[in-house]
């Protein structure tokens, strides 16, 4: 019975331990009640690895100054906090490269961790919690922990695909019914939206696509929206896909691999895209390490990947991770998705970056 295995919020701190890993869900199932208690057995613990991607909130266990040697924040991506807390020195985070196809499993190979802390809805009648948003790492970790933690939180939509945990292989679950993380969708620029029909123009019907997140990448789907039977086979999966299977453009009928359905391991956007995901067969989440294998991608037919980057030179160098010395981000996904498109088992993918180009002077 799940009851029996119900805590307190304020119980968290307990199940930390010196000396181990700690990973922890991303982006919208980042687990906030339980990060924010983190910091709390710092008194009696040290050189604690706290692993996660795409942090979401400046959590005290690695702002406070005086949690150097206590807890280090093992970033996979960096997000805004993780980002600030670098630029203030404060020596609680440090960068780990990854790619989103190796999600963990380098890690695994070498320790594996104490704890894992993720978020997921309530159980059904059956037992089961859907782990909703993110799947890149998240099963894996929580297979190979000694310890399971799950903030059950009755705002995440529940999913489809792998998702699905029994609570038999949970240890503990605390309550913590937060809104969920989410991102503001703001118009795309007049820039923005002559980029995205430039893309727009090379996306052929039927093919199966893959989109990142922001400005440009909202206006390609706004430019994508009177083309015929796409398909999804993305990494994410963001507000303008699900605009798009809402006007007909996605209906993933000429998919070759996992046909009629929109294929994701991760999602983040606003509460309409979660109100949407929430019970809804169309959408399948998979594990990082099979949607993002570029021999996975390639398995698809008219593959494209369309991406945005923060640099690139006049030799088709791309840096999407750093701006000079400085780490922004993370390896992510994106040269999955471009080798995968590009060797395309039927020739006809494509993998497009796409930015503003800038002259010296604005």
């Amino acid at each position: 019975m799940i009851e029996s295995k119900m805590i307190a919020l304020s119980e968290v701190s307990d199940l930390i331990q010196s000396d181990s890993d700690v990973i922890v869900a991303m982006c919208a199932n980042e687990p906030q009640g339980c990060l924010a208690e983190f910091h709390k057995a710092a008194p009696r613990v040290r050189d604690v690895n706290v692993f996660s991607c795409l942090t979401l909130k400046p959590y005290d266990f690695f702002m406070d100054p005086k949690m150097k040697g206590h807890f280090y924040l093992c970033s996979w991506f960096h997000g805004p906090a993780a980002r600030e807390a670098v630029r203030l020195n404060i020596g609680t985070v440090s960068f780990v490269p990854n790619m989103v196809h190796r999600a963990v499993l380098d890690r695994l190979c070498v320790r594996k961790p104490h704890l894992f802390v993720g978020a997921c809805t309530p159980p059904d009648k059956n037992g089961f919690v859907s782990l909703s948003c993110s799947l890149v790492y998240e099963k894996n970790a929580l297979e190979a922990a000694d310890v399971v933690l799950l903030e059950i939180n009755e705002n995440l939509p529940r999913t489809y695909g792998d998702t699905q945990v029994h609570i038999d292989d949970v240890d503990y679950f605390v309550e913590n019914h937060k809104e969920v993380p989410f991102l503001k969708i703001e118009a795309p620029s007049d820039t923005e939206l002559k980029i995205g029909e430039h893309i727009a123009n090379l996306v052929e019907d039927g093919s199966t696509i893959q989109l990142g997140i922001g400005g440009i990448p909202n206006a390609v789907a706004t430019c994508l929206k009177n083309k015929k039977d796409l398909g999804v086979h993305t990494e994410m999966l963001v507000d303008s896909m699900m605009e798009l299977a809402l006007s007909g453009a996605i209906n993933n009928k000429n998919k070759s691999l996992l046909k009629g359905k929109i294929v994701a391991t991760f999602s983040m956007g606003t509460p309409k895209l979660y109100d949407w995901l929430d019970d809804n067969l169309l959408v399948e989440f998979h594990r990082g390490e099979w949607v993002n294998d570029p021999r996975i991608i390639k398995k698809n037919s008219k593959m494209v990947s369309i991406n945005t980057c923060l640099m690139m030179d006049l030799s088709g160098q791309v840096a999407s991770e750093a701006i000079g010395m400085d780490q922004y981000s993370g390896t992510g996904g994106q040269s999955d998705t471009a080798v995968g498109a590009k060797e395309g088992y039927d020739r006809l993918g494509k993998s497009i970056i796409a930015l503003r180009s800038t002259a010296k002077n604005g």
